[in-house]
């Protein structure tokens, strides 16, 4: 974990109160993360900050340090920190109730799915802090159940997956109706220029923004590997791996809530202990598996990307992209579940012939080369009809698709495109024969009319 921490720095040098490094002192720490050691000091300066940092280097500590250190516990509800699920609200809550044991302040969580009524009494009994999902948060305020006329702090962490999940007019209106003087800080792993100008509407105008670029965790504490495999392999070889590799604690990310229930009811039946994790799931099954995973008495939990935010569990040792994401980001999210509090991670990923360009670009954002694993115990299936037989009637007439197959699964058998060796001679009579398509076509030169 050395490479994320800034050990020229202490908890102690950035000025922060006595009972609040109590909180952090409790944990064992002792050098800040890079975007800790950034972020604290300006924020405690009461700027507005924009904050980006890998997953995994201690955000939720970055921006919760200042708050505690700044709140008066005199006043109720005069934080508000927002997440894009309730999974990872949970999370956050519970981080910012242990850095805040040394301090009179309370946390409050309001989320969906959970009873209204105790969240309106744990507001009422202290609720300094109130960590919420902007959908529970604006039926509260609608409600009149929630003031925001004591706002101090307003916080927005992983913004980039509150816009992907359409928060974005929630967002505006919350931030709008927080009228008092107040900070700003928004918290993200991703930060294009669509997030940093909605950032930059409701703050001031010396608002900083901190990027860090240590802590990659994808490179220096997770073995990254990927499998090459047909869309329909995909099940056994998940099936292989788990029984024959035998990891401990393993999370399976999928595409859609219809693949996670599917895969989950597959391994079941084949007598793997699995359980599932997706956005249709009711909270208090949510929390019962979570609370499984977190007590090391889950070895498989398969999950939607969007349900596994917040799954922040230390003794996490693999995880398996068991769908490639179409976004790089969302794969270095993903991978980050792993390599927790110092230790190694693995990370396995499915890749089907058409997905090599992907790969490709994940590679280039991770900044770390992904080798090929090796698998000659796993015997593919049969090839389904429907498959072969576009497959026989694509090469009769010569025409397969172009994908990126090659970096995957190597090159096609048919490399001329089935041309025979008399017509091949005849195009090309000095027996050269082109092994690779040209470096620089002329359309890559030149831009055709119109565009």
């Amino acid at each position: 974990m050395s490479d994320i921490l800034n050990t020229g720095v202490t908890f102690d040098d950035l000025g922060l109160r006595d009972d609040v490094l109590a909180g952090i002192k409790s944990y064992g720490f002792v050098h800040p993360t890079d975007i800790q050691a950034e972020l604290i000091p300006v924020a405690l300066r009461g700027k507005d900050v924009i904050g980006q940092a890998r997953t995994g280097t201690g955000k939720t500590a970055a921006f919760t340090l200042p708050i505690l250190h700044l709140a008066d516990p005199d006043i109720k509800g005069q934080a508000l920190v927002l997440a894009p699920t309730r999974e990872l609200a949970v999370q956050i809550t519970k981080e910012m109730q242990e850095l805040a044991q040394g301090t009179n302040l309370q946390v409050t969580s309001i989320i969906g799915g959970e009873s209204m009524r105790d969240q309106q009494d744990s507001l009422e009994r202290g609720g300094h802090l109130i960590v919420g999902t902007p959908g529970r948060v604006m039926d509260l305020y609608g409600r009149r159940q929630l003031s925001f006329k004591n706002i101090r702090f307003a916080v927005l962490d992983e913004v980039d997956r509150m816009l992907d999940i359409g928060f974005r007019d929630d967002i505006k209106k919350i931030l709008g109706n927080i009228k008092g003087d107040h900070q700003t800080v928004f918290v993200s792993a991703t930060m294009d220029r669509e997030i940093e100008s909605l950032a930059r509407q409701f703050m001031k105008d010396d608002a900083e923004k901190i990027t860090t670029v240590s802590g990659s965790l994808t490179v220096s504490l997770v073995d990254q590997k990927y499998l090459p495999v047909e869309p329909w392999d995909k099940r056994a070889l998940l099936l292989h791996l788990l029984r024959h590799e035998e990891p401990d604690t393993t999370v399976v990310f999928c595409r859609t809530k219809m693949t996670v229930r599917k895969i989950t009811q597959y391994l079941k039946d084949k007598g793997i202990s699995a359980r599932e994790i997706h956005g249709d799931l009711h909270q208090s099954k949510r929390n019962r598996v979570m609370e499984q995973m977190r007590q090391g008495k889950l070895d498989v939990l398969i999950a939607s990307d969007l349900a596994a935010r917040g799954l922040d569990v230390e003794h996490i040792t693999h995880v398996i992209n068991y769908d490639l994401p179409d976004d790089p980001e969302v794969y270095v999210h993903r991978i980050g579940r792993t390599a927790r509090a110092g230790r190694r991670g693995i990370a396995w990923t499915f890749v089907t012939p058409e997905q090599g360009q992907l790969l490709t670009e994940i590679e280039k954002l991770s900044g770390a080369m992904i080798e090929q694993m090796h698998y000659p115990d796993f015997k593919p299936g049969r090839v389904p009809d429907d498959i072969r037989e576009q497959r026989e009637s694509d090469a009769k007439r010569g025409s397969g698709r172009t994908t990126h197959a090659d970096r995957v699964i190597g090159p096609k058998k048919d490399e001329h495109h089935g041309m025979s060796e008399q017509e091949l001679k005849a195009m090309f009579p000095d027996g050269k024969i082109p092994q690779n398509m040209p470096k620089r076509g002329i359309g890559a030169k030149f831009r055709r009319r119109g565009r």
